[in-house]
């Protein structure tokens, strides 16, 4: 393993710490900042952590020269607009789910990385969740035959959240089913065509202009046979959270539990008719990390007492997915290579959200995606 390590500065502390420790013991990786806009808890967490470099100015930490990368876990709003002003001040970004709230941000982030060379990757949990790997193991070994269908969906009680929640169009935050489906044979979206369902209260109505309880996407891959089924709820909607990825295969098919902490249900052809479907454990895909971080898939900041970030009690930790996708970052800046997803492919998968959404609005109408999140 090389010796060169990347500075790190993380920016946003509340699912940002989780990723602290994981930074600190990555054998490629220097921690060297941290920033939050409250002094107070960005002074307990650095302190708790013993990170000197402190910021409360996301605009003077980007005039650091000591920093290389910097990973974003700030409001669904800043994202775009942080990650185009770190790559124009040179910075290598990782950023939250998801990329941006419009398609033109997700321009700029592509048409930047591609003018400076720089690397952009969307931190999105669920293709390096245990469960996604698991298949993805799978689909790599050809176990699961032709891919003939994939399906996804991510529903959530969002009730309680910060304030730029309520109301949101549940297909502006849809990377967390969207990716899987396009991430175990790694396609892209060509088209979508998307319908809403079901009506949310009047006072959560106003806030985006969105009435939809539910939305349905169908999703065309581009230069592929195959299309997907997506579907996302955010409020309004009875259902434990899931965030669930099934797909269907010539010689296996694999489904997501319907209750959490249940096992996956491994389909195999062929079988006698009783003997089809199998209950399987998940296994933990550590191995694929380097020692020092391999038992951050499993415990974490937020593992003890009354320390629990909200999106961890509901979201059962993001499946271990924490330390792996440090390392895809890390490792891909070390090696020069573009770590899953890329700008492009981010880009790609955020676009459909936001297109869905006008594509409901438009009654299901057809809407393309931009070729500037096509990778060829």
């Amino acid at each position: 393993m090389s010796e060169k390590k990347i500075r790190i500065a993380i920016v946003g502390l509340g699912f940002g710490a989780e990723f602290i420790p994981i930074y600190k013991k990555h054998p490629n990786a220097e921690l060297v900042a941290v920033c939050q806009r409250n002094e107070e808890k960005l002074n307990e967490i650095a302190d708790a952590f013993s990170i000197a470099k402190r910021y409360t100015s996301y605009e003077e930490l980007l005039k650091d020269d000591t920093i290389d990368a910097v990973h974003i876990n700030t409001p669904i709003p800043n994202h775009g607009e942080q990650s185009i002003q770190a790559l124009k001040a040179g910075k290598h970004v990782a950023c939250t789910v998801p990329m941006a709230t419009t398609v033109e941000e997700c321009r700029q982030i592509v048409e930047l990385t591609e003018s400076t060379g720089l690397t952009y990757m969307m931190m999105e949990t669920v293709v390096y969740a245990r469960e996604f790997l698991y298949m993805k193991e799978l689909y790599d070994n050809g176990e699961l035959g032709k891919v003939q269908f994939l399906k996804a969906s991510h529903q959530q009680d969002m009730d309680g959240w910060p304030n730029y929640w309520p109301g949101l169009p549940p297909m502006h935050y849809a990377t967390h089913c969207v990716c899987p489906v396009l991430g175990l044979t790694r396609d892209e979206a060509e088209y979508v065509s998307c319908f809403g369902s079901g009506t949310i209260r009047e006072e959560l109505i106003k806030e985006y202009n969105s009435p939809y309880a539910v939305e349905t996407t169908h999703i065309k891959f581009r230069n592929s046979d195959l299309s997907a089924q997506v579907y996302r709820s955010l409020f309004d909607v009875a259902r434990q959270y899931r965030e669930s990825f099934e797909v269907y295969g010539s010689k296996k098919s694999v489904e997501w539990p319907l209750i959490e902490g249940m096992p996956l249900v491994v389909h195999t052809a062929k079988k006698p008719e009783p003997e089809i479907p199998e209950e399987v454990e998940s296994p933990d895909f550590a191995k694929l990390l380097p020692k020092e971080i391999q038992p951050f898939t499993t415990q974490g900041v937020y593992d003890e007492g009354d320390n629990q970030h909200l999106s961890f009690t509901q979201g059962a930790g993001h499946g271990g997915s924490h330390p792996h996708l440090v390392h895809a970052f890390v490792d891909g800046l070390i090696n020069g290579t573009s770590p899953y997803p890329n700008a492009k492919q981010s880009a790609n998968i955020t676009c459909v959200g936001i297109l869905s959404h006008e594509s409901a609005l438009k009654g299901g109408e057809i809407i393309k995606l931009p070729e500037f999140t096509f990778s060829k």
